[in-house]
């Protein structure tokens, strides 16, 4: 069997995801009109993250497929969880337990993209390790471990152009830019040697494998140049650098011993000769400088066979000058191992265990789509509600429908013992009383909690900035600032709310104290109301009462409607869902303002328009009403 590096695994550390991932989503989704119960699916998730970063170390194919399934769930999820609001300390300890001018053993972030990080580099490691233990006797065996090395190299390579963006902090050594770097070059010429022996399984022409062994051997040597550099001083395996070295040897040694094959071939005894002469000779050096003497034993073996018969046989019947290696043509070079990309997913049948959960940026389209929908609602009902108010005010300001409820001026109108029952079902002037006494109690209170909220913040951002000062670079923890800057913001705006309240409350004791005394009737019992109201003067039956009496029934009519319009505004929905999920399939984006405007159009527009009609109808009720009415005081006068 070959000597094929496997590169170490990554070390994780338990940690508990349940309780913060919870908590994230129900803060996120969850929503009266979704109360989604995703229990399991975390606890699944949890448990899919421990066998798969424990099974890594059984190395085995089919820890593969387990910790693959960890990694596309982690991406799945990662799109449709806020990064700024996970927080699991993620810790890993570096995979070669080796430091670089004192770097980091181990290191803890709270993102998803440092544990993906992580997660693909154990992939990679471990794709190292069961392509490093395929038998090459077997045409399986050989298509596994070239495929594995190569999506090894690849997944390394990523790493190494992705790293830094995805911690933004300084990495453990293991997963440094450079460490990565080295190692994809090496899984890649590992890769390269796979091919080599493959095309010797399959007994291809021997020209072919000599340009991969030359393609192989120049791998190795970009890898030497990388492994030799003075950053990775007694920081790999020991073993790893001479082995390297050896392998660049021998590989150029195969790709002259298939090269001479060739030369025999064509009757070219002197070049053979000299392709022979220096493949033992590299042979040699593979094995000194790998410190293995058995490395490219039968190949050295098979090439000094050669190289007798073939001195033996020039010298008695060829008799042709054997060329200098330096002026022999140079072989060519196969490239055939590349470095893969990454696959959308590496599981073959990957179930997301959050499918029901959107992507990050549809959930924000949504809520988007949502507040704008919240603004055009609240702005028409609000509208509807302030027409109504105003045609209220004018009503009881021209004292109707009283005015005409009792023509005889003796009884109390209906209306105003509806109203008087109203407020005394709802406690009367006492209820009133006590919640106004209440009022400076609750908004001190709510001012108190808002204030301790702010020494704590405060406090705990003067112990993050006295720590990093105290500390320096050694203090790696997320500025406070930043950590708490959702809290910071709340407080503003529910300082802003309560400083909005204190402006209310001014309004409402004003209003208050000016309707007191109304008040205090309303809440008197029927009898005490009918002997403290005066009484009116008696209005005859007349065309113009019972047009009056028309038109307030058409204001009661008016306000049915308006009832109902804005029923029909709370309770209009789109699918903005499928809506948005279409463009991001599309387009790749969502023009979120666009769509939204155009949708809340065709849902709302119709009621819109209503809701103008009504106000136009409003206004033109009122006119009609004052010049009814002002028919009616004519005729008082006259009488």
């Amino acid at each position: 069997m070959a000597e094929l590096i496997a590169i170490p695994l990554k070390k994780p550390s338990d940690v508990d995801i349940i309780k913060p991932l919870t908590n994230v989503i129900k803060s996120t989704y969850n929503s009266p009109s979704n109360q989604k119960d995703y229990t399991d699916a975390i606890t699944e998730f949890s448990k899919l993250r421990n066998n798969a970063l424990w099974r890594a170390f059984e190395k085995y194919e089919s820890s593969l497929q387990v910790i693959y399934s960890y990694y596309d769930q982690l991406c799945a999820l990662e799109g449709k969880i806020p990064a700024h609001e996970l927080q699991i300390p993620f810790k890993w300890k570096d995979a070669f337990d080796r430091t670089i001018f004192g770097g980091k053993l181990s290191l803890t972030i709270s993102t998803l993209a440092y544990e993906k990080v992580c997660v693909l580099f154990n992939i990679a490691s471990l794709q190292s390790s069961v392509a490093a233990t395929q038998s090459l006797d077997s045409d399986e065996g050989l298509r596994l471990s070239a495929k594995l090395f190569q999506q090894s190299a690849g997944i390394f390579n990523y790493l190494k152009g992705n790293v830094m963006m995805a911690i933004q902090q300084e990495p453990t050594p293991d997963i440094s830019p450079e460490t990565l770097g080295a190692l994809s070059a090496l899984m890649l010429a590992q890769a390269q040697e796979i091919f080599v022996h493959k095309a010797i399984h399959d007994s291809m022409k021997d020209g072919v494998v000599a340009r991969l062994a030359a393609q192989a051997e120049d791998l190795y040597a970009d890898t030497l140049k990388l492994f030799q550099k003075e950053i990775f001083r007694a920081f790999w395996d020991k073993e790893w650098v001479p082995l390297i070295a050896g392998k660049q040897a021998g590989y150029r040694a195969m790709g002259e011993y298939y090269q001479s094959l060739v030369c025999r071939n064509n009757k070219l005894i002197g070049e053979e000769i000299a392709r022979l002469e220096r493949a033992v000779e590299l042979f040699k050096a593979a094995q000194q400088r790998s410190n293995k003497p058995s490395l490219f034993q039968d190949y050295a073996n098979k090439a000094q066979r050669n190289l007798t018969e073939v001195k033996k046989d020039n010298d008695f019947i060829y008799h042709e000058r054997i060329p200098d290696i330096k002026n022999v043509e140079a072989i060519g070079k196969a490239s055939v191992a590349k470095l893969l990309s990454l696959p959308e997913t590496f599981s073959s049948d990957f179930k997301d265990l959050f499918a029901e959960l959107l992507p990050v940026t549809i959930h924000n389209a949504l809520s988007a789509y949502e507040n704008r929908r919240n603004e055009l609602v609240n702005y028409e009902v609000s509208n509807l509600r302030e027409m109504t108010q105003l045609l209220n005010s004018v009503l009881a300001s021209l004292n109707l429908p009283a005015a005409i409820e009792d023509t005889s001026g003796t009884e109390i109108p209906q209306s105003l013992l509806e109203k008087a029952l109203y407020v005394r079902n709802e406690g009367g002037i006492q209820a009133l009383e006590v919640a106004m006494k209440e009022l400076p109690d609750l908004l001190q209170r709510n001012k108190e909690l808002l204030d301790e909220c702010d020494r704590m913040l405060q406090e705990e951002r003067e112990s993050d900035n006295q720590l990093r000062e105290q500390f320096k670079e050694r203090w790696k923890r997320t500025p406070s600032a930043r950590l708490t800057e959702q809290f910071t913001s709340n407080l503003q705006k529910y300082r802003e709310i309560i400083n909005n309240a204190v402006t209310a409350d001014k309004v409402v004791r004003e209003k208050y104290e000016n309707h007191k005394q109304g008040m205090e009737i309303l809440s008197l019992d029927e009898d005490e109301l009918t002997r403290t109201v005066p009484q009116g003067l008696a209005v005859q039956e007349s065309n113009v009462v019972i047009q009056l009496r028309k038109l307030m029934d058409d204001v009661e009519t008016l306000k049915a409607k308006r009832d109902a319009i804005e029923g029909e505004f709370k309770s209009a929905t789109n699918d903005m869902k499928t809506t948005f999920l279409s463009a991001l399939a599309k387009d790749g984006a969502i023009d979120e303002p666009n769509l939204s405007v155009e949708s809340l159009g065709k849902c709302y527009g119709p009621l819109q328009k209503q809701v103008r009609e009504s106000i136009a109808r409003q206004e033109k009720l009122v006119a009609e009403i004052q010049v009814c009415l002002q028919s009616l005081h004519t005729c008082r006068k006259q009488l």
